[in-house]
């Protein structure tokens, strides 16, 4: 029998002198100071490297992937008081780690990190870096599903902080990882942002390049663009624009007319305007309540009052009248210009085909009609609100009370008193004293001792010496 030879086992001493470089090692570059991995961290307070180094390697495990490095980010970084700033900082040292590599999860969270916390000068070096070092579903031959709206989101950023040439150069990158055009979307953003910022050159500009990619615009695309011709005055352009976006067979909305009845409106030319509100309604998109409000203050402004009135009693006819439209503008207007007849002519006509008037407009008619003593009508009007279970204000309802006592007509006011109390409305002392002092004035001791006692049973005498003020007031009678 051959005896075999066994290997020389090391000794202990050359075995310990035999180390994995640190940069294979994921355990020992883990345990190196951060400012030794990424320079960046060096320039911090030492302090501050010190805190941030503890709390990786307690923390983060050596061999960590990009979904440990999101939670540590979330869960022990964002929210700290002191580190949250050196989100990127980790970012950076995560990259040199050999062993780790950076997905679009990392870049999204980092990106819209930095977007929302406006730190933009570190954005532009993060968008490169996403650039030069592709997700790893990138790897094969199509691009990351996720690297378009990781860059739209960074250039929505740009645009609104007016940092254009930070947005275009984010469109150029962007451009050439994913495969493809662009979506309309990425080009609306660059171009809502120079119609915000005034560059409406520029604006159109971006319009036209969007045209040469063979990209076509949307909705939102002319939207814009009429918008901002309107704003800079320019309704002719806006005009030809409109007049593009039919040739491009996009469908004009209800924020495409409504944006040039107001510039027409503005510039005077009255027909016009009222003209594409007609046509709004031919082309089957109704009449919306901002359309109606452009109308009335517009045509409100310039004192026509009664164009006003009839477009909107057109409307009512023609069964286009948006659902809810609030007309209390135009009932205030007529009221304080002293034609309150009108008013209730328009309040009248439109109630009748369906479009109640809100409570508020209910009361500024009622005001306007006691105001000028047609006190018949104002209580006729308020009995119609409460029959329909529009319910007043208490002061309005206690203001008509006055008036209707102080017109001897105590009782159509106890009456009133009556039904609006089955609709809803908290009475108060105010309205049960105005009908006692009327019941006095004509005599009615019987019913005003009625309402005297109802008072004490609900508890709105205050005390014996109030009760016995009515009381002597009616004794009088």
């Amino acid at each position: 029998m051959t005896h075999r030879k066994l290997p020389k086992l090391l000794p202990k001493a050359v075995a310990a002198a035999v180390i994995v470089p640190a940069s294979l090692n994921p355990t020992a570059a883990s345990n190196l100071p951060l400012s030794v991995l990424d320079s960046t961290i060096g320039t911090l307070p030492a302090a501050t490297q010190t805190q941030l180094t503890r709390l990786v390697q307690t923390h983060l495990k050596p061999s960590f992937t990009p979904k440990d490095l999101l939670s540590f980010l979330r869960k022990h970084i964002h929210y700290h008081p002191t580190l949250t700033h050196l989100d990127f900082h980790l970012f950076r040292y995560a990259a040199s780690v050999d062993s780790f590599r950076h997905d679009h999860s990392t870049f999204e969270w980092m990106c819209r990190t930095l977007a929302i916390s406006n730190r933009l000068d570190s954005l532009s070096p993060l968008l490169q870096f996403i650039a030069a070092n592709p997700c790893p579903c990138a790897d094969g031959i199509f691009s990351c599903p996720r690297t378009e709206p990781i860059f739209r989101f960074a250039i929505n950023a740009f645009c609104k902080s007016g940092r254009f040439d930070d947005a275009l150069l984010a469109f150029d990158t962007m451009k050439r990882l994913i495969d493809g055009k662009p979506e309309a979307a990425m080009y609306n953003i660059i171009i809502h942002g120079f119609v915000k910022f005034r560059n409406y050159d520029k604006a159109l500009g971006f319009y036209d390049r969007m045209i040469n990619d063979r990209v076509k615009p949307d909705i939102i695309t002319f939207n814009t663009l009429i918008s901002g011709h309107c704003r800079n005055a320019q309704l002719g352009l806006a005009l030809q624009m409109f007049k593009e976006m039919k040739n491009h067979r996009c469908v004009p909305n209800v924020v495409t007319f409504n944006t040039l009845i107001k510039r027409f409106l503005i510039e005077g030319e009255i027909e016009e305007g009222i003209g594409m509100a007609y046509e709004m309604v031919e082309l089957g998109h109704g009449i919306s309540s901002v359309t109606c409000d452009i109308l009335v203050n517009e045509l409100c402004r310039m004192g026509m009052l009664t164009n006003a009135c009839s477009v909107l009693i057109d409307f009512s006819r023609k069964g286009v009248m948006p659902n809810g439209f609030d007309y209390f503008d135009i009932v205030e207007r007529l009221c304080s210009e002293g034609n309150v007849g009108r008013a209730v002519e328009l309040v009248n006509e439109l109630w009748s085909r369906g479009n109640a008037p809100s409570p508020v407009a209910c009361t500024t008619l009622i005001e306007g009609l006691r105001k000028e003593r047609r006190i018949e009508e104002a209580y006729m009007f308020l009995k119609d609100m409460l029959n329909e279970c529009i319910v007043p204000d208490g002061v309005t309802f206690n203001c008509l009370l006055s008036s209707m006592c102080s017109a001897g007509k105590s009782c159509e006011a106890n009456e009133l008193r009556l039904l609006a109390s089955s609709k809803g409305l908290q009475l108060d002392a105010m309205a049960y004293s105005i009908l006692i002092s009327g019941f006095t004035m004509e005599g009615k001791r019987k019913e005003g001792e009625i309402l005297l006692d109802e008072m004490l049973d609900i508890g709105f005498i205050p005390d014996i010496f109030t009760y016995n003020r009515f009381k002597d007031e009616l004794g009088k009678v």
